[in-house]
């Protein structure tokens, strides 16, 4: 091919569809020598109830900048969510390759290429499977959040995260539960010292960020509970900075972030999960990527399996990259196109 390839990541205005269709189309783009370009749809009624299923005109559920995608299709369109994967059956239609990232609740053969988390248990000739969510997480990534939020590089070491989600049907936090986790976390500063660092969600409840306030507001280095009057959400820095990361399993997205920094991760087991996401948490476990936090009275003295913990890394768990070269040899298969490493 002489032209550069165009990517297209497509997703509604959810911020964790947003980042897996966009980490992937711009890992494409890295690797096929491509650009990448970003589009965020709003479906209007009644399709947004129905998508992925076609109606009749479903091109008028969007606004004119994805009509004139149409007109002008993308080489690869990238889909993240169920609102995305109709605007990616369209365009496949008018011509782009198409991926569409997450279990489209259709037929996968819709789509060139589905890529879903193995915790969904979703199966085809063309399903590529996933530990976890996709996210842009890599080395230079974490240098720029670094560089980004310097004032964290003063924080006493070990830098210890704490990221909490909130209650889901699957994983029923309620605030007996988070006194536990409190007090384990509490027990853990104690006994290696440094900062603590935590952050909430917006999943996060009101009773959870007062509970945080409460119980850990007196022992954190750095509290951001959602606070719209800051200049600038300080988790990434988190994440960058951080030399141990506790990260509550009721989001893939922030177990999958987690992993991918390299610092060692621990996730609470209490109170106990059940559902797909406890496939996934499992799996992490059985893979080393993962450990879970004991409690409080369990964190004690210099044997602890913790000690060892400070100052150490652990092999990044990061699947984008391998993703995209995956991408890019089904799609394009028996097609010459410059990959550069």
């Amino acid at each position: 091919m002489t032209e550069r390839l165009r990517i297209l990541a497509v997703s509604d205005t959810s911020a964790g569809n947003r980042r897996q269709a966009e980490a992937l189309a711009a890992a494409v783009a890295k690797q096929a020598n491509g650009v990448a370009e970003t589009l965020v749809i709003v479906p209007k009624a009644p399709w947004r109830w129905l998508s992925p299923y076609r109606l009749p005109l479903s091109a008028w559920a969007f606004d004119d900048a994805f009509r004139q995608q149409l007109g002008n299709p993308p080489d690869i369109a990238i889909g993240c969510g169920r609102q995305a994967a109709l605007a990616t059956r369209l365009l496949r239609s008018a011509g782009s390759r198409v991926v569409q990232i997450l279990d489209p609740r259709i037929d996968p053969s819709n789509y060139d290429l589905v890529i879903a988390p193995e915790h969904d248990g979703l199966s085809g000739d063309n399903v590529l499977t996933t530990l976890g969510s996709l996210n842009p997480i890599d080395d230079d990534w974490l240098a720029e959040m670094r560089q980004r939020f310097a004032r964290f590089a003063a924080l006493p070491s070990p830098r210890i995260l704490l990221a909490l989600g909130g209650p889901t049907k699957t994983w029923p936090l309620d605030e007996l539960s988070f006194k536990t986790i409190a007090d384990a976390v509490s027990a853990l500063h104690a006994r290696l010292g440094g900062s603590l660092l935590v952050t909430t969600s917006p999943r996060s409840p009101d009773w959870l960020r007062d509970a945080v306030h409460a119980r850990l507001g007196g022992l954190t280095s750095e509290l951001w509970l959602g606070e719209a009057t800051a200049a600038a959400n300080p988790y990434p820095g988190f994440l960058a900075y951080a030399d141990l990361i506790i990260a509550t399993p009721d989001s893939a997205n922030l177990l999958s972030e987690a992993a991918a920094t390299g610092a060692p991760l621990l996730c609470p087991p209490w109170p106990e999960q059940t559902g797909k996401l406890a496939a996934l948490t499992t799996a992490l476990h059985q893979r080393d990527i993962l450990t879970w936090l004991p409690e409080g009275r369990c964190i004690v003295g210099d044997g602890d399996e913790f000690a060892g913990k400070q100052g150490t890394r652990t092999t990044p768990h990061r699947a984008v990259d391998g993703v995209a070269l995956e991408v890019i040899r089904r799609l394009f298969l028996g097609t010459r196109i410059e990959i550069t490493n």
